[in-house]
Formats: structure tokens, C-alpha cells, sequence
């Protein structure tokens, strides 16, 4: 158990500091064993896993959150306020109890004498190795305020980054999750009474109008086994994509679909670009450089790529090299690395690609509404039209009969 103290040294200078003992006789001891005389002693209450957990469901940590938490550590740094208060401060002030609670933990194990870089790598579900490898680089180098402060701003642009994409998706996928909504309503309740007439009058009705009918009375008879079946489609997939295979497969559609593979693509390369480029500035050796951008590049395709460049630059080769014999990265790209690589100026390279592709990203974002816009609208109109005439036109007919 760790305890919280306050001690007076030989000299008379008051101490405060953790220490971790199996009880209270022994933490005094161990105190005294070091020349300090014990003034206060306290048990610190530990945060239960449990509820820890629920903390990390409950709240998360989001890309915004740890923008935040960066660009307020590298303030304090500047400062040259010492990393514990740093960590302190910034732990108060953070509306994220999970995170709060996290920081809390990275103070406790920096104390005890473990680094910051060590402290970030025991909670990989909130900093990626990316983080974990820029601030040990900025500690070995004695500049942890600039590799902060490169982690603030790589943070902030992956997230317009993903906010982008969330922002070109939310229109296509409102309205296709809305039609499959009113569908569901349509078939279940609305249909089976409009077809009730056609049963009421035993009139003669087409064979398109028939199946229409038979589905009326199904959803309306077993719309619950349709909702479990809907739910265990949607369910299903999810569950697949996030296996190896799924996600292999699902990351190779992606780049399939016409229009939003193109954006993937653009967001995939800005996204190597920035990283690989940040992790050079702060001084990480090119070959751990491309294996860790390979696991934050967020696609199996690339990360496969990269990996295969870590390989070719290990044994004495170049990047560009594999690049140019991959249909992931365009040959435009292949050839600024090479050129990079050439004049010994790849960082720089790599931040001119990464501008171009987060501006070609921003262009078929904003025109990515405009595009699928009329695709949904027709599609919705075919679909309303085909109900209409399968429906209406036999109702018009018994109207003129009845007449």
C-alpha cells in the first residue's frame, strides 16, 4: 500500500513525498532509515479497477481532450514549473474524471522515481506510442517542452482530421439510417393497411403488388424477428471489422468506394506524412519512426506498406523504393520521398505532402455532400416510386371499377 508523507530532514527542511510500505509501522521506518522524522502519515485510497473501468466507458479520452492536455503541459513546462506540479494542475482543472485519473496515477509513478515517457506508456488506452516515443525523445534530448508541444499540434490536426471525416459521413449516413427507419415503419404498419382494400373488395392485383403484400403482412406479423435480424446484420459487422481478418477486408472495401475511397486515401496519407514527420523533427530514428506511424495510420493496407519500408531502410534501402511498387501510395508520393531522401531533407518533404492532402481532403469533404446529394436523392425517389406504383395504381383501379 502507498501512504502520503511529511517528514523534517537532519537539516530541519520539511519533505513530502509517497512512499510504499505493506503498513503504517513500516513506511515510518523506512523513513527513518533515511534520516527523516516522520510529521504526517496517511494511506492513500486507491481507485478500484472496477471503477476505473467504468470511468474509461463512461468518459474516454477524446483527441480534443489530449490537445488540451498537451498544450497545457507544454505552457507549464515553458514555465519551468517541475513535470509533477505540471501534471497536478493540469489533473485539477480537467473535466474528465478518467483522465483525472490517469494523470493522478502518472504523478504517483513519477514520484516513486519511474520518468514521465514510462508513466504514459502504462496507459497505452490513452497514449498512443507515438506520445510515449516523442516525450522519451524529448527527455534524452533535455528538450521535453518541444516534443510536448509537437504532440499538441499533431494531436490538434489529427483531430480536424478525423472531424473531417466525421463531417463528410454524418449526411450520407443520417439519411441512409433514416430511410431504413421509416422503411421499417412503412412495412410493418403503414402497408399492411393500404393492402387491406385489395383483400376487402377480392379484386385481381399484379404479381409485384402480391409481394408487396407478403412482406406487408410478414413485418406486420414478425416485425420483431426483422428487428433482431436487422440489429444482428448491423452487430455482426462491427463485431467482424474489429477482427483481423474484418478489419483487413473492410480496409480494403473502403478503398473501393467510388468518391470516399479517395477521401480514405487522402486522409490515410496525411496522416502518415504528419506523424512520420513530426517523429523526425523530434528525433527518432527513421526505422522506429515508420514502425510506430504504421500502427497510427489506422489502415491494415498501410500499415503492411510501412512496415515493409521499416524492413527496406533497416537492410540499407529506401522508402521510395517500396512506395513506388505499391498501388497505396500514389507515384507523385514515391517520388517526393525519393527526392527527400536524395537531399537529405525528408522532414521537410513529408510536411509539404502533408499539407497537400490535408487541402485535398478539405476539397473533397466540402464537394462530398454536394456529389452524393442527387446519388440519395434518386435513389429515394426509385424507391418511393416503386411503392407508389405497386400500391396506388391497383387502388385506382378498384376506384374505377367501383364506379
Amino acid at each position: 500500500m502507498k501512504f502520503s508523507f511529511q517528514a523534517k530532514s537532519a537539516e530541519g527542511e520539511i519533505r513530502e513525498g509517497r512512499i510504499e510500505a505493506t503498513n503504517s509501522e513500516a513506511a515510518v521506518a523506512m523513513l527513518q532509515e533515511r534520516g527523516l522524522v516522520p510529521l504526517m502519515l496517511e494511506k492513500e485510497t486507491e481507485i478500484p479497477s472496477l471503477i476505473k473501468d467504468l470511468q474509461h466507458i463512461w468518459d474516454g479520452v477524446n483527441l480534443r481532450e489530449l490537445s488540451v492536455f498537451y498544450r497545457q503541459l507544454a505552457t507549464l513546462i515553458e514555465a519551468k514549473v517541475s513535470i509533477i506540479s505540471a501534471l497536478r494542475a493540469v489533473g485539477d482543472q480537467s473535466d474528465n474524471l478518467y483522465l483525472s485519473t490517469v494523470i493522478k496515477e502518472m504523478v504517483n509513478d513519477i514520484e516513486d522515481g519511474v520518468t514521465f515517457s514510462e508513466s504514459m506508456s502504462k496507459h497505452p488506452e490513452v497514449f498512443a506510442t507515438l506520445a510515449v516515443s516523442m516525450v522519451k525523445a524529448g527527455e534524452l534530448s533535455g528538450n521535453l517542452q518541444r516534443s510536448v508541444v509537437f504532440l499538441a499540434d499533431n494531436t490538434e490536426k489529427n483531430y480536424e482530421l478525423n472531424a473531417k471525416i466525421r463531417g463528410a459521413l454524418f449526411y450520407p449516413g443520417f439519411v441512409l439510417s433514416a430511410s431504413v427507419i421509416i422503411g421499417f415503419v412503412v412495412f410493418t404498419v403503414v402497408l399492411p393497411k393500404l393492402t387491406g382494400i385489395f383483400k376487402d373488395f377480392n379484386v385481381a392485383i399484379p404479381w409485384y403488388t402480391k409481394m408487396f403484400m407478403f412482406i406487408g403482412d410478414f413485418m406486420s406479423s414478425f416485425w420483431w424477428v426483422v428487428g433482431i435480424i436487422l440489429l444482428a446484420i448491423v452487430g455482426g459487422f462491427f463485431y467482424y471489422i474489429k477482427t483481423e481478418d474484418g478489419r483487413k477486408e473492410w480496409d480494403t472495401i473502403k478503398m473501393k468506394i467510388p468518391v470516399i475511397g479517395k477521401l480514405f486515401q487522402y486522409v490515410y496519407l496525411a496522416r502518415f506524412s504528419e506523424n512520420l514527420a513530426v517523429l523526425l523533427d523530434g528525433g527518432i530514428p527513421i526505422v522506429r519512426a515508420l514502425v510506430i506511424v504504421s500502427e497510427v495510420v489506422d489502415s491494415t493496407s498501410y500499415e503492411s506498406v510501412i512496415l515493409r519500408a521499416a524492413d527496406e531502410v533497416k537492410t540499407g534501402g529506401s522508402m521510395s523504393t517500396v512506395f513506388a511498387r505499391s498501388s497505396q501510395f500514389p507515384p507523385i508520393v514515391s517520388q517526393m520521398v525519393k527526392i527527400g531522401e536524395d537531399a537529405g531533407k525528408i522532414s521537410e518533404v513529408l510536411n509539404n505532402m502533408s499539407r497537400f492532402y490535408n487541402q485535398e481532403t478539405d476539397r473533397v469533404t466540402r464537394n462530398l455532400s454536394t456529389m452524393l446529394e442527387p446519388i440519395l436523392i434518386t435513389g429515394l425517389g426509385l424507391g418511393v416510386g416503386v411503392l407508389v406504383f405497386a400500391i396506388l395504381m391497383p387502388i385506382y383501379n378498384i376506384a374505377g371499377q367501383v364506379q
